[in-house]
């Protein structure tokens, strides 16, 4: 039984607004028919609550780069591939190395995921491409499309340190390079993502005609997030490339939003701080003293992981984020909120 409230004379009685009532999920809520009668049913329409957006991923398809790591290990490209997955995507995993994609795919089949709960396994495959290179950006859509018949989303966290150096010191082929990775890459995976987005305002228009409202926000069919680093947002590294190259991906991610937001597919950056993670840590690991100056250099003072990033990938990728785009979530503890931070 719905629990109702004490009705005031004039108004229809309405079930209680609260997220444990059987008719929160339902399209609108009705106000009182003292306020309904005043109005034409155009205007009704307006006054309705509207359905609050899924907080789910199920029957999206998601293509995240960068999706392996060495082992066991946890990079932001996998964290991400795990909690789309966790939230009912399917996930096609992309990397270089084959085997580390691999990998990733069985971590998140044993991950505790909605699907599992359902005896269901995550669907997710392993694709291996080099994605600064275009033929392969190619070939990596067209498995996801004939794997799972759509994309919906696409995560560009592919990237790498690069070469270090000042402008006088850094070589050259190296920079090209590092900005073929971190830069082009994203490029590239977006031109041949777009277009299968474009594709999925054809099932939207045919929900629609089948008689749901349209609250506006059906013409979204995609979303891109890119990664990016709070190095590109202000100086002070002692590279060039890399704050040069994330500094790209974060004006990338603005022209790409004017450019897509028409066609309903929203672009945004993430923008993590000084995270823990295989690729800053290298293959020597990293000295407690500098983990800790690291964690200190952060209002919060704590320490970041991948899961850190992923978690604001995940919010950007779905529903909730339905009216973000053009826009950069810092990720770093509030280090880039303050001017200085005493390390003292």
């Amino acid at each position: 039984m719905l629990a109702r409230r004490h009705a005031l004379p004039g108004a229809i009685a309405t079930p209680c607004l609260n997220a444990a009532s059987p008719s929160f999920g339902s399209r609108y809520f009705r106000l009182p028919s003292s306020t309904r009668r005043s109005h034409n049913s155009a205007a009704d329409n307006s006054r309705r609550i509207p359905e609050p957006p899924r907080r789910d991923l199920f029957g999206r398809v998601a293509i995240v780069t960068g999706a392996g790591s060495r082992g066991d290990e946890l990079g932001v490209g996998r964290a991400v591939a795990m909690l789309l997955a966790r939230d009912g995507a399917a996930v096609v995993c992309v990397d270089r190395n084959l085997g580390h994609a691999q990998r990733t795919v069985e971590m998140l089949r044993n991950h505790d995921t909605p699907q599992q709960q359902q005896k269901q396994p995550p669907r997710a495959i392993a694709v291996e491409a080099d994605v600064t290179r275009d033929t392969d950006c190619a070939a990596a859509v067209s498995q996801a499309l004939n794997a799972f018949g759509r994309v919906d989303v696409l995560v560009n966290s592919v990237g790498v340190l690069g070469p270090p150096g000042t402008a006088v010191e850094v070589e050259c082929q190296e920079w090209a390079r590092g900005m073929e990775i971190n830069v082009t890459s994203m490029m590239l995976m977006a031109r041949h993502s777009i277009p299968a987005m474009r594709k999925n305002q054809g099932s939207l228009a045919s929900s629609r005609r089948a008689g749901q409202e349209d609250d506006g926000h059906s013409a979204l069919c995609g979303s891109i997030v890119n990664i990016g680093s709070v190095a590109g947002l202000r100086g002070g590294t002692p590279s060039l490339l890399y704050p040069t190259s994330k500094g790209a991906v974060v004006n990338m991610t603005r022209a790409m939003a004017a450019h897509h937001g028409a066609e309903g597919i929203r672009v945004n950056c993430v923008c993590p701080g000084m995270l823990y993670t295989p690729m800053v840590c290298g293959a020597n690991g990293m000295s407690p003293e500098t983990r800790e100056a690291r964690r200190r250099r952060s209002l919060l003072r704590t320490e970041g992981n991948a899961w850190d990033c992923a978690t604001a990938v995940r919010f950007l990728a779905g529903d909730e984020a339905r009216w973000i785009t053009g826009s950069i979530l810092t990720v770093d503890a509030g280090a880039t909120a303050a001017v200085s931070i005493n390390l003292s």
